[in-house]
């Protein structure tokens, strides 16, 4: 069974290949469907071995395809091999599952587009490259997928860049992500210089052998490859690029922010977490990078009156918890939430984006209002997805992952209250920003005239994602609820546990449950008495209260610094240097090279004499030198 592996990245692969090489040749129809079972095949295959995981393990509870030798020197061995264990198994069924019912939505919602089938080429193509990322054996080809992610998010970020914006938008997040990326490459040629493979699996059995733990060589390591994760996760300093990423297809939002690209760094922390725990300090400053990201992308979230952005802004918070849980060496609990996270989600932005289609591509969310009624399916959908987002309790997959976080986060040596604190608060926000975007979308006045319905796709996947997003949390629930543990068991199998429950502490889970769900409450309360009208009261109006607003809404200001100190000084060389220095010091030897061959062009006379003159000379002035040195 496991020797089908190889299909899994290959079949996008080949559906990307198809529909480039058909071009408009290939009906629109076709384009779109042989997108859909491109990686409604491989979503099938997973979900065949995630079974086979359950209650037939290969040996080791792992199973490695080798494909071919890829480089083989004296000194860098690297395999085109697929590894396959309970971690990247957990990655790919959520790429491919997700990404499979973004496909069917995309069949409808990108209808009558004229790039329709480079829309499906390129989807296929970031498919495959998330896939070659989180099933690489070695850190060579994980550096492959990664690339591949960052040129494909470039591609569908700018899709429609006949506008100006959608172009800036891709190139600033692929400059923005390739500073992280840098970091990555470093971080691989520390670890294989220093373990002498590059091999994950071997490179974590190794690791403690060579790293002493806190040596300076484990933190630098560490810090490496938390630069790579912070780039692609869109984590503090590094986030600015996410909002932004807003400008392509709603389709392509919901696949990089629910399944794909900004999880990678999630994933890469995971998978290397061998390397993480011979660096304590570092896994400090992970907690403390989810911890600030949490709290400033749910302020962000707050103060947005786009839609899009809302969500977006929520993204990088729900990534702060996962980085949060990372930190803490909470690996499980990380991962539940990304998997819960991949659903509800997907949900918001596809909800989203049937918003936005039935209201004329309205996006913003102070011209919304009064599509409870007019868009049933939509609302209930959408409200399912607002409640597991804020992790409204015991119904919600939300609540699951994240009181996992939280509580995990408390007890683990790596975290501790502060952090609990930190996540705690992030909760009350984002159930607030939560309510605004419920209240101001779909209740008090209808601003904008509702054009156009969703279709049966849109709304198939929409009820699908509901479901899962209800359900998904049964998978691994609270200890004092019941002895659940599916989820974190399986992940037991390849990632080392470190948070354990000390015994007799089920009153201290109960009170933390319980002030978490009152904040939730809270927030919702709050969100609900200040926006249910569809409009803000005047004290949010007041001048203080709107220049904090604003501050939040422009992102508190981290793309002004970045334009202050590096893009503005890079365009003023620009334009000193318009002739281009480097260009002058080429140009200025081939000019050299005409001028020599000018001057010895004029000595080819054809005159005899000349010729005979001229060797005389030459003679003469060596024969003196000669005589006289």
């Amino acid at each position: 069974m496991y020797e089908l592996l190889w299909l899994v990245p290959a079949l996008p692969f080949a559906g990307f290949l198809v529909i480039a090489a058909g071009g408009r040749r290939l009906p629109a129809a076709a384009a779109g469907w042989t997108g859909c079972a491109a990686v409604g095949i491989p979503a099938a295959l997973s979900l065949v071995f995630a079974a086979g995981f359950l209650f037939a393990p290969p040996e080791g509870h792992a199973h490695t395809q080798v494909l071919w030798t890829w480089i083989g020197t004296e000194t860098l061995r690297a395999e085109a091999a697929l590894r396959l264990d309970a971690l990247s198994l957990t990655m790919t069924a959520v790429i491919t599952v997700v990404g499979f019912l973004i496909h069917i939505y995309s069949t409808e919602y990108m209808r009558g587009d004229a790039d329709f089938r480079r829309f499906f080429a390129y989807l296929n193509l970031f498919v495959a490259a998330m896939l070659v990322l989180v099933l690489a054996d070695n850190l060579v080809l994980l550096l492959l997928g990664w690339e591949g992610v960052g040129l494909c998010s470039f591609l569908l970020i700018g899709f429609w860049y006949g506008k100006r914006e959608n172009a800036m938008a891709a190139r600033k997040a692929f400059l923005v992500t390739r500073t992280g990326d840098v970091a990555l490459l470093l971080a691989i040629f520390l670890l294989v210089r220093e373990t002498g493979t590059a091999n994950i699996a071997d490179i974590l059995a190794r690791a403690p052998e060579v790293f002493a733990e806190g040596s300076a060589t484990a933190n630098a390591a560490a810090l490496l490859l938390l630069g790579g994760a912070i780039g692609k996760s869109a984590q503090l300093p590094l986030q600015v690029w996410l909002p932004d990423a807003m400008a392509g297809p709603t389709p392509v939002s919901a696949l990089i922010h629910a399944a794909t690209m900004v999880t990678a760094g999630v994933y890469l922390i995971a998978r290397t977490h061998g390397v993480f725990l011979l660096a304590p300090d570092v896994m400090f400053v992970v907690a403390l990078v989810g911890a600030a990201t949490l709290l400033l992308g749910a302020l962000a979230a707050l103060a947005q009156s786009d839609i899009k952005r809302v969500l977006a802004y929520s993204t990088v918070s729900q990534l702060g918890y996962m980085f949060l849980a990372l930190g803490a060496g909470a690996w499980s609990a990380a991962m539940f939430h990304f998997m819960t996270h991949a659903f509800f989600k997907a949900l918001l932005f596809l909800g989203a984006g049937a918003v936005i289609t039935a209201l004329h591509h309205e996006q913003n969310l102070h011209r919304m209002g009064g599509l409870r009624k007019k868009l049933p399916l939509v609302f209930w959908t959408f409200l399912i997805g607002t409640a597991c987002l804020a992790a409204v309790p015991l119904v919600t997959s939300g609540f699951y992952s994240k009181e996992k976080i939280l509580w995990d986060v408390w007890i683990s040596p790596y975290g501790g209250p502060g952090f609990w604190i930190a996540g705690a608060t992030g909760a009350f926000l984002t159930a607030l920003y939560c309510t605004r975007m419920v209240a101001l979308v779909f209740f008090g006045e209808a601003k904008t005239e509702v054009s156009e319905r969703p279709g049966g796709r849109v709304s198939f996947v929409l009820v699908v994602l509901a479901v899962w997003s209800l359900i998904g949390g049964g998978v691994e629930l609270p200890h004092t609820f019941a002895h659940v543990k599916v989820f974190s068991g399986f992940l037991a199998h390849t990632v080392t546990t470190v948070v354990e429950l000390p015994p007799g502490l089920d009153w201290l889970l109960w009170l933390l449950l319980g002030i978490a769900s009152v904040l939730v409450f809270g927030g919702i309360a709050v969100g609900w008495a200040l926006y249910r009208g569809g409009e803000p009261p005047p004290i949010l109006r007041r001048a203080g209260v709107d220049a904090a607003r604003r501050g939040a809404h422009g992102g508190f200001g981290f793309d002004t610094a970045y334009d202050l100190l590096f893009v503005r000084p890079f365009t003023a060389l620009a334009r000193a240097n318009r002739a281009d220095i480097v260009d002058r010091a080429a140009a200025g030897t081939a000019y050299s090279a005409r001028l020599l061959h000018n001057i010895l062009s004029a000595t080819q006379s054809g005159r005899l004499r000349w010729y005979s003159a001229t060797i005389a000379a030459g003679v003469i002035l060596i024969l003196a030198i000669a005589l006289l040195t």
